[in-house]
């Protein structure tokens, strides 16, 4: 059932609804013509960590031509492809969470389904940093690494460190005269939205406040009166999604270009150098994702968890190659839809949210990384102050941007908390790319598990009518 016919406050001609179903359901990335999209991107992975490890083997990753061909080639094309999914996340998160609450209709269906989502990330996020905290206390990864490696990490990205941790002081200043509930008022309520929307790093949490009010206040008004309002954001959403359809044909090779630069940059010796610290990391997101997650699929959701890893696939590849759980909405929404069948007012209000607001692989991933550069500078955490660590990063989880490498400056502000020099983030940086496409589709599995999860919970049958994938 369509979402105009769903809520008499989006009505619309039938002849525009069949027009817009027959036009949303030709040339999806789920409907290739030859190859599926998910194969061709993995292909585009597979040349690129192939191509980048050739060319650092060969030629070495500071050659002075290997450097000019990635300053000039594979990081322009890959920032490309970047810029263009997050170029329509403003218009597409506004959209889809504006109709996504019209849709719902009932304000106490609202608040139901935002106190279920609340409730279930928060659990869920603590999970994942108890245990990323946990290994990180078992395995000690930074009592593991050469001196040597770390002196040298150290001095190649000193600079960008140092650069982070000016940015976050100026913060931390500007809101040491506040008291917490101003801040708080201050981080979710903007002044002026159009401000929050501005610049290169809009603020998502301001942006879905505001959304979220302008729904609010449409299940309020007669459907006269709002209906014409919300079938232009309707109309607003099934144009950035097919947007995003048509930017996905370019995602293979995007893909090869992202990874080839940064694996050619600094090669398998970085992650050898920093084996223990990668695989602590890996082996946590992969207890939640495969454990965790599993289990409240079974259980919660009452899928078998085999095919709901199955059905999600092309989600899990876009979000491990962009990084960006923003970038990766779009298909999530869609995959959402039509693979698991959850109704769409649930997904725009669960997935948009859980974009910036959950974000379980960021939460375990800041939580081992303090843990480990608290253990490279010797210093000794209590149980206390690894308390305190969790609280920050189930927090950070939630404040944390969903683009790539997000959580760095929330993770410098814990360090100079705890009395780590926050110079010390230049160690984890060489990685963090990696790790951090990991930790993101971690992220975004989280969003699809709470969408089953709310929809289950609000009595929606999943799977009904979903596509045969």
């Amino acid at each position: 059932m369509s979402e105009f016919e769903k809520n008499p406050k989006i009505p619309a001609p039938d002849q525009y609804e069949s027009e817009l179903k027959t036009d949303l359901d030709d040339d999806t990335p789920d409907q290739p013509k030859g190859m599926a999209l998910h194969t061709k991107i993995l292909i585009g992975l597979l040349v690129g960590v192939l191509g980048g490890l050739i060319a650092n083997r060969v030629v070495g990753g500071s050659n002075e031509w290997l450097t000019w061909f990635i300053k000039n080639f594979t990081e322009p094309l890959g920032q490309l492809f970047l810029n263009l999914l997050l170029m329509i996340v403003v218009p597409l998160v506004f959209s889809s969470l504006v109709v996504g609450v019209a849709g719902i209709g009932d304000i106490r269906k609202l608040g139901r389904i935002g106190f279920k989502s609340f409730a279930y990330c928060l659990i869920i996020s603590a999970i994942s940093v108890v245990i990323g905290l946990g290994l990180a206390n078992t395995i000690r990864p930074g009592e593991r690494i050469p001196q040597e490696i770390r002196t040298q990490m150290e001095q190649q990205f000193a600079g960008d460190a140092q650069k982070r941790v000016e940015a976050q002081k100026k913060e931390e200043a500007a809101a040491a005269q506040d008291s917490p509930l101003m801040s708080v008022v201050k981080t979710v309520v903007p002044k002026n939205v159009f401000n929050a929307i501005a610049g290169e790093n809009p603020n998502m949490l301001h942006l879905m406040f505001f959304a979220l009010i302008v729904g609010i206040a449409i299940t309020l008004l007669p459907a006269p009166v709002s209906a014409p309002f919300v079938r232009g954001m309707d109309a607003l959403f099934q144009i950035t999604t097919k947007i995003i359809d048509i930017v996905m044909r370019f995602a293979p090779y995007a893909v090869a270009c992202l990874i080839f630069t940064n694996v050619a940059r600094f090669g398998i010796e970085l992650l050898g150098a920093l084996g223990w610290f990668v695989a602590t990391v890996l082996l946590g997101l992969g207890l939640h994702m495969f454990g965790v997650y599993s289990l409240s699929i079974w259980f919660l959701s009452k899928i078998n968890p085999l095919d709901f890893f199955r059905r999600i696939r092309t989600v899990i590849v876009t979000a491990f190659s962009t990084s960006s759980s923003n970038a990766t909405l779009p298909t999530a929404l869609r995959v959402s839809e039509e693979n698991l069948g959850v109704p769409k007012e649930i997904n725009s209000f669960v997935l948009t949210v859980g974009a910036t607001a959950n974000q379980n692989g960021t939460a375990l991933y800041e939580g081992v990384t303090v843990l480990f550069l608290a253990q490279l500078a010797g210093v000794d955490l209590s149980i206390g102050t690894q308390l305190m660590v969790v609280y920050l990063a189930i927090l950070g989880g939630i404040g944390t941007a969903g683009v790539p490498s997000g959580s760095i400056p929330f993770i410098i502000g814990i360090l100079a908390m705890i009395g780590v020099n926050p110079a010390m983030i230049a160690i984890i940086l060489g990685v963090d790319r990696i790790l951090d496409m990991c930790r993101t589709t971690l992220n975004v599995v989280g969003d699809l598990t709470a969408a089953t999860f709310v929809a289950r919970s609000e009595g929606f049958e999943l799977l009904k009518n979903t596509k045969n994938v």
